[in-house]
C-alpha cells in the first residue's frame, strides 16, 4: 500500500481554491469545495489536456481544450468528448494537513 503524502495545511487552503502537486509521476489537482477536499488526476481522459486551469462550475471542472466536464468529487466523466473517468485519489486530514495517497497500484 502506498504512503500518505502531505499536500498543504488545511487552514492555508481557502474555499474554491485548488493546489497542484506531482504524485508518482502524475499531476494531481486538490480542490477545496466548501470545506470538503477532493484530489483528482489532472489529465483529461479524452486527449490528455490538463484540467485544473479550466473553468469550474460547482463540483465540475471543464476541460479548457474541448469542454468535457468531470466531477471533482468522483472523477466521473460527465460529458463528451470524454467517456472515460479520471482517477480520484483517497484524501484525509491528519494533524491539520490535507494528505493524499496513490492507490492506483494497490
Amino acid at each position: 500500500m502506498s504512503e500518505w503524502i502531505s499536500v498543504i495545511r488545511e487552514q492555508a487552503f481557502a474555499d474554491g481554491e485548488h493546489v497542484m502537486m506531482e504524485l508518482d509521476g502524475s499531476d494531481v489537482a486538490v480542490f477545496n469545495l466548501a470545506g470538503e477536499y477532493y484530489a483528482i488526476e489532472d489529465q483529461c481522459s479524452h486527449d490528455g489536456m490538463e484540467l485544473a486551469s479550466g473553468e469550474r462550475e460547482g463540483d465540475e471542472i471543464i476541460c479548457p481544450r474541448h469542454g468535457a466536464r468531470f466531477c471533482i468529487r468522483t472523477g466521473k466523466a460527465l460529458t463528451p468528448p470524454a467517456y472515460e473517468d479520471i482517477h480520484s485519489f483517497p484524501l484525509r486530514i491528519e494533524d491539520g494537513f490535507i494528505q493524499i495517497r496513490d492507490d492506483r497500484w494497490d
